[in-house]
């Protein structure tokens, strides 16, 4: 795998455009767990990939949402039948801040 490096202050600079807050105790750790993905990612683009056609997912994607099917809904009462305090044309809520 390639060699790659980072300094305690690419460390923390990554963090801070990720909007991470960074002990002084973490920076070794999170330098070596970036190094290892920097590693990973070189090793990648060394790869031949000339004749792997360029895709967007692995798979094919399938619509697994059904049909949207007009359905006869619940009446005024019915959606109120339930309702802890109703009112007469819809839910009771407290105010803000009660």
């Amino acid at each position: 795998m390639p060699d790659v490096s980072l300094t305690d202050d690419d460390v923390r600079h990554v963090a801070r455009l990720a909007r991470l807050g960074l002990h002084d105790d973490e920076v070794a750790p999170m330098r070596a767990e970036l190094e290892t993905i920097l590693a990973h990612v070189s090793a990648i683009a060394e790869l031949d990939l000339s004749g792997v056609p360029v895709t967007s997912h692995p798979l094919d994607l399938v619509n697994v949402f059904a049909d949207d099917v007009p359905e006869p809904c619940a009446t005024h009462e019915e959606a109120l039948l339930n309702a802890p305090d109703p009112a007469q044309d819809g839910f009771r809520v407290p105010p803000i801040g009660a």
